[in-house]
């Protein structure tokens, strides 16, 4: 075969999703908010289908507009995207190319891997402590690769883990002017530490951070794909002067507007997320596995190595009860399974599951 793509893009992995449930099975591999979305937000994505004719607005101006409302940030500093996964590609496509590099931590967020390798860029990870990013490790990986782009999942996927707004403004000292500090916080919204900074507020005060969001987690929109990213003005002309022209469908728009101003779902997604998160950590660990601290939609679960309890054994278990969570080896992360907050029923058949496996 003579036509081959550019070098490099034969050696990327294509990104694994979550396995989807069979017919009866309870899918907790994607970390989906299990309450649904907004019964607003799904009213406005059906008004829309009236509508399907007419190009959307290129720019998704009102849902900007909506989005800095209740951020209370200025709408012209806000790019939209086909969920925060292509903004993190743009932000690849506008600022990386072959000989940079892009640094995250060491269980980051596997798109970031893919946003480096699609624009011939190498991949550094820096050593986390207690599966928590390092903070002295992304620095000194900093001094000895200079990276043109950092990533920090805060909290991270798929660990739960993250670090307070005082490690993020150390980071981000320690960074060269010329390097992009993005800072995903696709899980941002399930924190309500007092120590916990987005990044929203750091945006304001420098020339070099972009955040990322997502509708797809606590709003519960993932199957429309709909994410945004707020940064300074000239970061923002550059994603506009890359992403396609009509990058955010309008019914993704219409439903992104309604979800954003529904605090009331937000509260109740918060609220069902905390309660569940609290039992499967206390249930799961009193059974003896390890649950690394988590603050998102999801648990962390370690597993022994010993023949018959380890991971694996435990996913083909879990599957034969009808539920089906993540394998997390493409982490390197192998002795261990990523289990999504479910509905109260999915919990507990999670926790039944597990003690029943790890008593036979």
């Amino acid at each position: 075969m003579t036509l081959q793509p550019r070098p490099g893009i034969l050696d990327i992995k294509p990104y694994k999703p979550g396995s989807a449930a069979p017919k009866g099975a309870v899918k907790l591999s994607s970390n989906e908010n299990a309450l649904g979305c907004s019964p607003k937000a799904a009213e406005a994505f059906r008004e829309a289908a009236d509508r399907l004719h007419i190009y959307p607005d290129g720019g998704a101006l009102r849902l900007r507009e909506a989005i800095g409302k209740a951020e209370g940030v200025d709408p012209a500093q806000i790019v939209c995207g086909a969920g925060s996964d292509e903004i993190l590609q743009l932000l690849g496509r506008a600022y990386l190319g072959p000989g940079d590099t892009v640094l995250q931590s060491q269980y980051g967020f596997l798109v970031y891997r893919l946003v480096a390798m699609q624009s011939g860029a190498q991949i550094v990870s820096a050593p986390e402590s207690g599966h928590t990013t390092d903070v002295d490790a992304m620095l000194a990986a900093v001094r000895e690769h200079r990276p043109r782009i950092v990533f920090l999942a805060n909290p991270n996927n798929p660990t739960g883990t993250w670090i307070p707004r005082a490690q993020i403004e150390r980071l981000h000292a320690g960074l060269p002017e010329d390097t992009l500090l993005v800072l995903d916080a696709a899980y941002g919204e399930f924190v309500d530490h007092p120590d916990y900074e987005s990044g929203m507020g750091l945006v304001n005060h420098h020339d070099n951070i972009v955040v990322t969001r997502t509708f797809s987690k606590i709003h519960g929109l993932a199957g429309i794909r709909l994410g945004w990213a707020y940064g300074p003005a000239h970061v923002i002309d550059v994603l506009n002067r890359v992403r396609g022209p009509f990058n955010v469908n309008l019914p993704a728009i219409e439903a992104g507007i309604a979800a954003i101003n529904d605090k009331a779902f937000v509260e109740q997604s918060k609220a069902h997320n905390a309660r569940w998160l609290a039992f499967l950590t206390q249930q799961l660990g009193g059974l003896g596995l390890e649950v690394t601290p988590s603050v998102c939609n999801f648990v962390l679960v370690h597993f022994p190595q010993t023949a018959g309890k380890m991971a694996e054994d435990a996913d083909r278990f879990l599957t034969s009860k009808g539920l089906v969570v993540r394998d997390v080896k493409p982490y390197g992360l192998p002795h261990a399974l990523r289990i999504s907050i479910g509905l109260e029923e999915d919990n507990r058949r999670v926790a039944d599951a597990l003690a029943e496996f790890m008593g036979s």
